[in-house]
């Protein structure tokens, strides 16, 4: 076991520090007596930091770095189910498993979140309306408690398994899990890409077409107005097979060896990214995409982790940071994302990257975030006057739909909100205190909103 002491954190959006100290220890610790010792000041599990905001920090307390238990355990390639330590990343799986012709159900835009971070943020992709979050395809998971390390499956010890996913880390620590893989025949996408002229077009597309698609997403223009109000770079695809190869494409159809090309600096300026700024950008964005292009061949780096060619990508916002709001609305909503970016355009917040998607039915995890309906992901530098006010009014928009804020992501909703907004939060306090009466796994979520 190795400590380190005052380690200020902060969330992939860098914003609210928080000094811990980080602890390191094996797998296999006595568990109960490591998590009873820390009861004064608290713990919470943390892996690589991925998560937007303070979920995985906690101020005055320690962090239990869960990085070095990235054991595969086991892996059965007649069935595609793996088990493995909860501190694998998403890289790594694919990296491991993609030549044996197997790939991650369920990836968000990074692969650089481990399984344990995937399953306490529920973690969902551009598949969602049709494979639904990644615990959808989890079909068991060790969880370490203070009275002892259980395994919970949908069949034993439901309510906690439904808990435990997407429950922010705040039912045990996650040491592993077994989870099924996705068959593949290449590592190649098959993608069909439409450049629309507004909102209506785009969701309209995405509302009569995105059954036919395994993936969807639509890079969406925030500070377009007008008759071009929401204009978007829709693209939709699915697993490329063999035989929609071609040339080097087919001398390697399961190699996956994305690279980092280079690392940001940490030298960017307060407001580099503003309203003038991400204009520009996006104006290159949507002009640069093609019109209509069916059928292309591209990497499945490319298409689900653009970002990650680009280490530290986050530093572009400078040393203030970024906030990234996502909320869902259900369907027979959609004026909330109209609205929504009638509000960015009007106001000048301009959004750097600004996602729709269509998610599919909701899991029975009791906080997780996805439910049926459409999903707007926005990010906006932290600097603004505005930005409180911004919030505030998405917010009430939000809840007055009957949708709700990602967990993953928050940064500064009220309480008051998040007890409307999810429904089940008492039955899963409920929970929490069944397995952790004295509140010993706490973050600086946690905290800030009192759960």
């Amino acid at each position: 076991m190795a400590t380190e002491n005052n380690k200020i954190l902060t969330g992939w959006g860098r914003t609210n520090p928080g000094m811990s100290s980080k602890l390191e220890l094996p797998i296999s610790s006595d568990w109960p007596a490591m998590l009873k010792a820390l009861s004064s000041s608290g713990v919470v599990a943390r892996g690589l930091g991925r998560s937007y905001n303070d979920a995985a920090q906690l101020s005055g307390g320690t962090f239990i770095d869960t990085t070095t238990w990235n054991q595969v355990q086991h892996f059965d390639p007649s069935s595609g189910i793996l088990q493995v330590e909860a501190g694998a990343s998403l890289d790594q799986i694919m990296r491991e498993f993609a030549d044996l012709g197997f790939f991650v159900p369920v990836t968000p835009g990074t692969r650089h979140v481990t399984i344990g971070g995937a399953i306490a943020c529920d973690v969902h992709g551009k598949n969602h309306h049709k494979d639904g979050s990644f615990t959808d395809h989890v079909l068991s998971l060790d969880l370490a408690t203070p009275s002892g390390i259980l395994t919970l499956t949908r069949e034993e010890n439901p309510q906690l398994f439904n808990a435990t996913c997407g429950g922010m880390g705040l039912t045990g620590v996650i040491l592993g899990a077994t989870i099924r893989l996705l068959r593949i025949e290449s590592v190649f996408m098959k993608v069909d890409t439409h450049r629309t002229n507004n909102l209506d077009e785009v969701m309209d597309l995405m509302e009569t077409e995105d059954d036919d698609y395994r993936y969807s997403v639509a890079w969406v223009d925030s500070l377009a107005r007008g008759s071009s109000l929401g204009r978007a770079v829709l693209t939709r695809g699915d697993h490329a097979l063999l035989s929609d190869l071609t040339g080097a494409q087919r001398k390697a159809p399961l190699e996956f060896k994305p690279k980092t090309l280079f690392s940001a600096p940490d030298i960017f300026p307060p407001g580099l990214l503003n309203s003038l700024t991400i204009k520009a950008f996006n104006e290159l964005w949507y002009q640069k995409a093609p019109k209509k292009e069916i059928g292309a061949i591209h990497h499945a780096a490319s298409f689900f982790h653009p970002l990650d060619v680009v280490d530290n990508w986050n530093r572009i916002y400078g040393p203030r940071g970024f906030v990234q709001y996502q909320f869902v609305v259900p369907f027979g909503h959609e004026n909330v994302i109209r609205s929504s970016l009638e509000l960015l355009a009007k106001n000048r917040s301009g959004s750097f990257l600004t996602v729709l998607k269509r998610f599919g039915k909701a899991n029975n995890g009791l906080i997780s975030f996805p439910m049926e309906g459409w999903t707007l992901a926005l990010d906006l530098p932290v600097g603004p006057a505005n930005l409180a006010s911004l919030f505030d009014q998405l917010d009430e928009m939000v809840i007055s739909a009957g949708g709700r804020i990602y967990l993953a992501k928050d940064a500064r909703v009220s309480k008051s909100h998040l007890k409307i907004m999810y429904p089940h939060l008492e039955e899963f306090e409920q929970i929490v205190t069944s397995v952790d009466p004295t509140r010993i796994l706490q973050s600086d979520l946690s905290r800030r909103l009192g759960i």
